[in-house]
């Protein structure tokens, strides 16, 4: 009787440790989940911090603004961790910001700026996209923006004052000079920049990306405007994310699509991108299908025109990243012609337009076409 005794004491002490065990992970977690995000998307909010506020009295207004998930646990954390003095001001916070993230942000203070705009430019979008961009937000027209970069004193004086812009953005072919040229990212202005202000700080920051490959550029045989031109239709182009012929090498799929073009541009043939075809007839991708006196239309951008054999478009398409443009200046050396990419990102190169062909017919019967 007391050796059963022993062992049912026993077996209640582990069960007893299990469950205390499991109470504290339980705990545990529930803690954790509690101080993560709201949000997992973008949601920006305008907070105040008034003088005289601790961290414990800004948790209902917090919870109000839906900044945090719990109350509670908001001020356990603040209890847990005593976090420094906490700043006064204005501050623009985001629901997909934890609890420490926003913490640390009213630890600092605010550099929160009510006249400040804020822009973001994407890679791959073109220069008619830049304009709405900045005229949405600016006291400033289209017809400004157009007529700033038309005007060759403007054009001499960036010339001048970067070394990566030259006599070509004067071609009188090109739609627009500076396509390609103003580096897509995030930037902060005045409420009340002026358009030279918002260029030059795109300019600079262009500068400030290319000068790690200006070596690289300078001694390429082609000039910096092709180097971005291809870039902005690798941009374009590249939008898989792996492929069979990168296993067991550094390449991207954009060093592998720039070898593709280069293949074809060195080899006297067209580069055949329809993206330079719809640049050409100025339309987006989403407007409609290209037909075939699209595709035969002669100008200076379409490259599915037999006229543009061996040959760029005469200027950049878009603003291209700098992973396009790093694949442009180091292209994957290979000896595929043709390239495409099925709707789960897997992109497809062959050496021949049979195989190419193959390619799309098994992507088709196997429902991994992208449709547009």
């Amino acid at each position: 009787m007391k050796k059963t005794r022993k062992l049912s004491i026993k077996k209640i002490s582990i069960a007893f440790v299990i469950f205390v065990v499991l109470v504290c992970l339980g705990s545990f977690l529930t803690y954790k989940f509690n101080l993560r995000s709201v949000s997992n998307k973008s949601v920006s909010v305008d907070f105040t911090v008034e003088a005289g506020s601790t961290y414990q009295t800004l948790a209902r207004s917090l919870k109000e603004k839906s900044l945090i998930r719990s109350e509670f646990f908001y001020k356990l954390y603040i209890k847990l961790n005593s976090p420094s003095n906490l700043q006064a001001g204005e501050y623009k916070l985001n629901q997909n910001m934890s609890v420490s993230d926003i913490i640390n942000i009213l630890e600092k203070g605010s550099n929160y700026n009510p006249d400040t705009i804020k822009l973001t430019f994407k890679e791959g979008i073109n220069f008619r996209d830049v304009v709405k961009i900045i005229t949405s937000s600016f006291d400033i027209s289209a017809s400004d923006v157009y007529s700033k970069i038309s005007d060759n004193n403007y054009l001499d004086s960036l010339i001048k004052d970067y070394w990566f812009v030259t006599d070509d953005i004067k071609n009188k072919k090109i739609y627009y000079s500076l396509e390609g040229y103003l580096f897509p990212d995030t930037y902060e202005f005045d409420s009340k920049a002026t358009l030279d202000t918002i260029f030059k700080t795109m300019l600079d920051n262009t500068d400030k990306k290319l000068s790690k490959y200006k070596s690289s550029i300078e001694s390429n045989k082609y000039s910096i405007h092709e180097i971005i031109t291809m870039a902005s239709i690798i941009e374009k182009e590249s939008s898989g994310s792996t492929s069979d012929i990168l296993k067991d090498t550094d390449y991207s799929v954009a060093q592998a699509v720039s070898g593709v073009f280069y293949n074809r541009l060195n080899s006297g043939w067209s580069l055949g991108s329809d993206v330079t075809t719809y640049y050409g007839l100025k339309i987006e991708l989403s407007d409609r299908d290209l037909n075939s006196d699209d595709l035969a239309l002669v100008n200076d951008y379409n490259t599915r025109s037999s006229t543009m054999a061996g040959k760029l478009p005469v200027s950049p398409i878009c603003m291209p990243s700098i992973e396009a443009i790093y694949a442009s200046i180091n292209p994957m050396k290979h000896s595929y012609y043709y390239f495409v990419a099925d709707k789960n990102g897997k992109t497809y190169f062959n050496k021949n337009a049979t195989g190419h062909a193959n390619t799309i017919s098994k992507l088709k019967r196997e429902g991994l076409w992208y449709e547009y």
